[in-house]
């Protein structure tokens, strides 16, 4: 099945204070769902009753319990109801419950939803983190925000880098479903590292008239996140020299020039 096949239906569904949990919509099973990232059953179960969906599938990015806590819960109630549903995940023993285990390079195939996904592992927020990639989507978890990246809770640098530069590299219209609603906070970080980035400027006010209407500002797309996500261009002259002027230092390597930003965003307010 191709990566790049019919767009998918995705919808939000609001978990603690600024978690997504996405639901995929079955091209080939109407009112059945894939569920990304449930980290708090209560809200999902609310959705699936209103919209009266079946889950058929839970797919997880990493281990974290805001990404991971609601899916014993979910099993069970589905359990009550009909066959629980499938649960595709890292191998990583920290995901409390039992899961199909999936790694770099393998296919997660929901073939009677008409979904594939392919797996890309993408370390550094995690060891064991990974996205799923296919219908013109990426479901990144908190490796890529829109702006911004997930913290080095277990990764390097070097990592981390490696990770979001195949993450930039993926076809500019690819749509991107991160794990989380950080967008305008990145945004003042990215213009404090570019202030005349006027892309970056131009996003700014229309994340801020979303978030006005209570809308996500998510997704967002791969080839905008080129041009506005400081974490994505360590290879640019401006951004490579506001990183080193904070550091104090000169920075040689992408990575260290990465590692410079990610730690200034984790003391920016």
């Amino acid at each position: 099945m191709s990566t790049q096949s019919a767009p998918l239906g995705v919808r939000a569904v609001r978990a603690f204070a600024d978690n997504y949990i996405w639901l995929i919509e079955a091209p080939r099973l109407e009112n059945h769902v894939v569920a990304v990232d449930p980290g708090e059953a209560a809200p999902l179960l609310a959705e699936l009753e209103r919209s009266g969906a079946s889950l058929a599938a839970i797919l997880l990015t990493h281990h974290h319990p805001d990404h991971v806590g609601g899916v014993a819960e979910l099993l069970r109630a589905c359990a009550r109801v009909g066959a629980p549903p499938r649960v595709i995940g890292p191998a990583d023993d920290r995901i409390p419950v039992r899961i199909e285990t999936v790694g770099e390079a393998d296919r997660c195939e929901l073939p009677d939803l008409g979904l594939g996904f392919d797996i890309l592992h993408v370390p550094g927020h995690t060891l064991s983190h990974i996205a799923f990639r296919g219908h013109g989507a990426l479901f990144c978890g908190d490796t890529l925000f829109s702006a911004g990246c997930g913290r080095m809770f277990e990764g390097t640098p070097r990592q981390m880098n490696a990770s979001l530069s195949r993450l930039r590299d993926l076809p500019p219209e690819t749509l991107m479903y991160c794990g989380h609603e950080y967008t305008a906070a990145n945004l003042r970080f990215a213009l404090t590292v570019e202030p005349d980035n006027g892309a970056a400027l131009e996003y700014r006010d229309r994340v801020a008239k979303m978030r006005d209407q209570g809308r996500p500002s998510l997704p967002s797309q791969i080839g905008l996140e080129r041009q506005v996500n400081p974490f994505l261009r360590c290879d640019v002259a401006a951004v490579r020299a506001a990183a080193a002027a904070h550091a104090g230092r000169a920075l040689e390597r992408a990575e260290d020039v990465f590692g410079a930003l990610r730690a200034w965003k984790d003391q920016f307010r």
